[in-house]
């Protein structure tokens, strides 16, 4: 390894939260790093979007920087009820009268990603590592001694390592010659965020629902689910529908009226429709093993189980633990066995991500005879027989194991 790389930062493109994480747990780990951000220091983060944070999440943000973890906490909420409908009627409810986890953290916490980033930010400058805003990555020229990376405003950069953390248009990977692989859903969704009122008699219960096919939504699903300061709505379009259409503020004021009751229908704040996409990138590395991908850059999953920024946030811990060895490595077959190891084992938790999160929308897709057939069987016994209940309120969500690798977290 060259002596001059432990006086080069690592660089990160993207000041999202896959990107921020990156750095802190670099700056955890004493290697220095600087974010590269497309985007103005002002840019628009509205809508709620990665509301879910795992507890091993705020573990790892935890240990990247004391107090991060528990800040969200703190401002974040924990649902205490799940409560699932099948076609206007409970067929499952339950109330935990403890937030779970480990004692330390709960099991998550439901909070908006910009106020994630909030504090990710406050993080970021009591650590004292740069943000270049308004400095897109333009290009990224690896060699087996670093990255050339030439930015938006004109500058040219040289770096040990750069991590590409910039999203789903990812400059990074497209600089890689990495390609996207997958396909997306058959349905639409529509999402919305709605505030919170001030009437505490009238506001709607602190519990996350999901109900199959619900007639005040003119028999589609939907889910709602309580975070900091408003709810997420979703709702699942059905065949026939013009997802332009349902989104305008007439019809999500109707949507919302009848959902969650007419002292709603004036709160919605943001609303997007959307087709998830399920895809991963046919490598997280670069050839000469200097670059590596994290996050939506590397993988876009749909959104059932919270496994995108979560997943995210796992992929930036590991990256920096990779780069952190490769960086002071004395032997250049050291550092590129630490990232082809990064490689393989993010690579792998994308698959299993992947494909638990295309479980849960193959079943919310309805479209498999025996998956209807299933779902109506245990709507019928649910009154009877209490696993039936829990079957409909879980599989939406996919399965709940973590990805078969040797990791301190889930996903």
């Amino acid at each position: 390894m060259s002596t001059t790389d432990a006086e080069r930062p690592v660089l990160i493109a993207g000041a999202g939260p896959v990107g921020m994480t990156t750095a802190l747990a670099l700056n955890a780990r004493g290697v220095p790093a600087t974010i590269l951000e497309a985007e103005s220091e002002d840019r628009d983060r509205s809508g709620s979007r990665a509301i879910y944070v795992h507890g091993s999440t705020l573990h790892t943000l935890e240990r990247a920087h004391p107090g991060l973890g528990e800040n969200l906490v703190k401002d974040g909420l924990v649902w205490p009820t799940r409560r699932t409908c099948w076609r206007g009627k409970e067929v499952f409810s339950r109330t935990y009268d403890n937030p779970g986890g480990d004692g330390k953290f709960p099991h998550f916490t439901s909070i908006p990603q910009a106020r994630t980033e909030d504090y990710m930010h406050e993080a970021i400058d009591e650590a004292g590592i740069e943000i270049h805003w308004d400095c897109a990555v333009e290009t990224a020229e690896s060699s087996p001694d670093g990255v050339t990376v030439e930015t938006s405003d004109g500058r040219e950069w040289e770096t040990p390592y750069l991590v590409g953390a910039d999203g789903g248009g990812s400059t990074v990977r497209d600089e890689i010659g990495a390609e996207f692989e997958g396909d997306q859903s058959e349905n639409s969704f529509i999402i919305a965020d709605v505030d919170e009122i001030d009437d505490e008699d009238e506001q709607w219960p602190l519990e996350r629902l999901f109900h199959y096919d619900d007639p005040r939504a003119g028999g589609r699903n939907v889910m709602l689910v309580p975070f900091t300061g408003g709810w997420r709505l979703d709702i699942q379009c059905v065949e026939g529908d013009d997802p332009d259409e349902l989104v305008t503020d007439e019809k999500m004021q109707e949507f919302v009226s009848e959902i969650m009751g007419e002292q709603y229908a004036d709160n919605v704040s943001w609303v997007s429709s959307y087709k998830f996409l399920q895809v991963m990138a046919d490598t997280f590395i670069d050839e000469n093993r200097r670059v590596l991908l994290a996050g939506e850059a590397a993988h876009l999953l749909a959104p059932f189980g919270a496994r995108g920024m979560n997943s995210g946030v796992a992929d930036a811990d590991e990256a920096a633990s990779a780069i952190t060895v490769a960086y002071h490595a004395q032997r250049d077959a050291v550092a590129r066995d630490e990232v082809e190891l990064y490689a393989a084992r993010r690579e792998r938790a994308a698959e299993y991500n992947l494909e638990a999160a295309g479980t849960a929308l193959e079943y919310l897709q309805g479209d498999n005879p025996a998956t209807v057939l299933r779902k109506e069987a245990a709507a019928s016994l649910a009154d009877y027989f209490e696993p039936a209940g829990e079957y409909l309120d879980d599989a939406p969500y996919g399965p709940h194991d973590a990805p078969p690798i040797v990791t301190t977290g889930n996903y």
